[in-house]
Parts: C-alpha cells; sequence; structure tokens
C-alpha cells in the first residue's frame, strides 16, 4: 500500500541526471511530541497549567478563607462541619498537592523529552547541513580536511574568548 508521500513522490519532475529528486525528510518537533503524547499527558499538562496559573491561586484564596469563615461560625453554628485546627481541610489540601506534585512530574518528564526529541531533530538537522556542505564544497573543489581544520582553529579562538571574557577586534579575514 502507498502512502499519499509516495504517490507524490511518483510525479515529481526527475533530476538532470533522469531519476526522482531525493525528498527532504524533516521532521517537525510539535508533531513528532504531538504524535508522542497520550491523552493522559495532556489532561497532566492541563493541571499543571491551571494549578501554575494566577487563577488558580485566587481560587485557593477564596476556598480556603469560606471554609475558614464558614468553620469559625460566622455564618452560624450550624454550618460548622471541620472546628479549628481544621483537620479535614489539612487532609484535603495534603491529598491535593500530592496529586498536585505527581502531576507536575509527569509534566517535567514530558518537557524532558521534548528537549530530546528537540536535541535529537537539532543534531539530525546539524548532520544534515554538514553532508551536504562537504558535498557542496567537493563540488566547488574545495578540500574537507582544510575547510575543517580552520572551523577547528576558529572553535577553539571563540571557545578562549568565551572563557577568559576578553574578545578581540573583529578582523575581516577571520573567518
Amino acid at each position: 500500500m502507498s502512502s499519499p508521500a509516495d504517490a507524490h513522490d511518483q510525479h515529481r519532475r526527475p533530476g538532470a541526471d533522469g531519476r526522482p529528486r531525493p525528498r527532504a525528510r524533516i521532521r517537525n518537533e510539535r508533531v513528532v511530541f504531538t504524535r508522542m503524547s497520550s491523552s493522559q499527558d495532556r489532561a497532566a499538562d492541563l493541571i499543571t497549567s491551571f494549578a501554575g496559573s494566577l487563577p488558580f491561586v485566587y481560587l485557593h484564596a477564596v476556598w480556603f478563607s469560606g471554609w475558614i469563615l464558614l468553620n469559625e461560625g460566622v455564618f452560624g453554628d450550624a454550618a460548622v462541619f471541620d472546628r479549628y485546627p481544621f483537620g479535614l481541610l489539612t487532609m484535603i489540601v495534603s491529598l491535593e498537592a500530592i496529586f498536585l506534585s505527581t502531576f507536575v512530574m509527569v509534566s517535567q518528564n514530558r518537557a524532558n523529552a521534548r528537549q530530546n526529541l528537540r536535541a535529537d531533530l537539532d543534531f539530525e538537522t546539524n548532520l544534515r547541513s554538514e553532508v551536504w556542505s562537504v558535498h557542496i564544497g567537493r563540488a566547488l573543489g574545495l578540500d574537507p580536511e582544510e575547510i575543517e581544520r580552520h572551523v577547528q582553529e576558529i572553535v577553539t579562538r571563540a571557545r578562549n574568548e568565551i572563557s577568559t571574557g576578553h574578545t578581540t577586534p573583529q578582523d575581516p579575514d577571520r573567518f
């Protein structure tokens, strides 16, 4: 069974040598990460996102204030159900903290996975660029080893400047 990409490849114009041109397979980080995430992951992200917002703080301020006022008898003794030191409130808040910390850890793990994916895609893109640069350089008659030596000199010089905090004036022939 062929995919839409294969059908597209069949209708592409051939290159100078008569063969079909290779199709660049560049992966989009957002698309790849979305495919990796489950509904549980997205739910954890939504909960963590809300828990880290000011509406969450305001909601809790109103909730705690209402709870304390109600249980201090401001609205009458008949409404009191959790006298000071508010043991039920303490237990509920502790359970909430346990669950929220778990959701935060799940979201942090997903953020780490996304960073790793981004690093992999960056590496893939950099490797592609290097391979293309070498091929283009060879087509132009440049020696890749000589260029690599020059690059290493520039990298070493730049690292030294960064580590010492001293930069040298820009020389037009520096690169």
